[in-house]
């Protein structure tokens, strides 16, 4: 009798989940028309692919691109033509708090009848190279883009999302559980969830809802990170790091992150998929993992193992070149 207690205990945790995935499939989704969703990041990646996404679907789409004349922001405004005035591209730099302004009075100025919807914080930027390796000043940079840049534009819209019980979504990465060379960009994400945990639990009075999203590796499906060059790296290394490293060590270190990036599924549209779900669906999830069995199983490790097991796997799987 008793060995059978754990199969019931399981089956007990999984039934409320199987009840509420089947009632998300039946219950009424979203309708778009006369919403506004204004989208962090929209010169490429993910958030280019939302805005054309949503604008298909018939919502107000607010296109916020650091570049307004670049390429991506043209592509958006030559999709905008056909249909004007619901697909609007503004210059949004998260890290000025005068451009957050500034996008506010805009949505507000061409608020549609049903109002504000949602607020899509995607923006943001990665890099490779050990702890040491990177600057205090690209710690800063990076600190106020992934993670201050969302927290600024959240704190901006926040009155507008409560007044219309909106949603809001956040981009951040299985990379929040651990790291493979590009510590900085899991320190932001992780801080990120963590920020995303308390408000979310602080927004249901409200009839807020707030949804992370953990792509797995897409980085040929977007431009935040471009193949690393060990030349460039060993150059920017301060005479102290190079007297610890050697070029050996760099160049394989290098050509270790190139191998994961030229792994990366070229299909974003798997994660814009989510994106929407979280902004449509009746019943959306507070997180969607969006990744490969292997990426899964990694974060899996991380939750259910003591650090040391990850530690060693990891371990494994990087440098095998001496220092000395």
């Amino acid at each position: 009798m008793w060995a059978a207690a754990p199969l019931l205990l399981l089956l007990l945790l999984l039934l409320p989940l199987a009840l509420a995935r089947r009632w998300r499939r039946g219950a009424a989704r979203l309708e778009p028309a006369g919403r506004a969703v204004l989208i962090t990041g929209c010169d490429s990646g993910f958030g280019h692919l939302l805005a054309l996404r949503l604008h298909r679907l018939g919502f107000t789409v607010f296109a916020g691109c650091l570049c307004p004349g670049g390429d991506g922001a043209r592509r958006l405004q030559r999709e905008a033509a056909a249909e004007p005035g619901r697909l609007r591209v503004l210059r949004l730099d998260v890290t000025r708090a005068r451009d957050v302004r500034e996008a506010k009075e805009m949505v507000l100025s061409h608020l549609p009848e049903r109002g504000f919807w949602g607020l899509v914080n995607n923006a943001g930027i990665s890099t490779f190279g050990e702890t040491g390796w990177l600057s205090m000043e690209t710690y800063e940079k990076f600190a106020d883009v992934n993670l201050l840049g969302s927290i600024r534009t959240t704190l901006e819209f926040l009155p507008l999302l409560r007044k219309y019980k909106g949603r809001i979504v956040f981009m951040s990465s299985i990379i929040a559980y651990f790291t493979l060379g590009n510590g900085i960009y899991s320190m932001t994400k992780a801080a990120i969830e963590k920020f995303c945990d308390a408000l979310r639990l602080e927004m249901k009075k409200f009839g807020v809802q707030v949804c992370i999203i953990q792509p797995g590796n897409y980085a040929r499906s977007t431009r935040i990170q471009p193949p690393v060059s060990a030349e460039e790296i060993w150059s920017e290394l301060s005479e102290e790091e190079k007297a610890v490293y050697n070029r050996e060590y760099v160049q394989e270190r290098a050509d270790f992150f190139n191998s994961i990036l030229s792994e990366g599924s070229t299909n974003g549209h798997e994660v814009v998929d989510a994106m929407v779900d979280a902004l449509t669906s009746p019943a959306p999830k507070a997180r969607y993992m969006v990744a490969k069995l292997k990426e899964k199983a990694l974060v899996l490790v991380c939750a259910l193992f003591p650090t040391v097991v990850m530690d060693s796997v990891l371990s494994y799987a990087l440098s095998k070149v001496k220092l000395a």
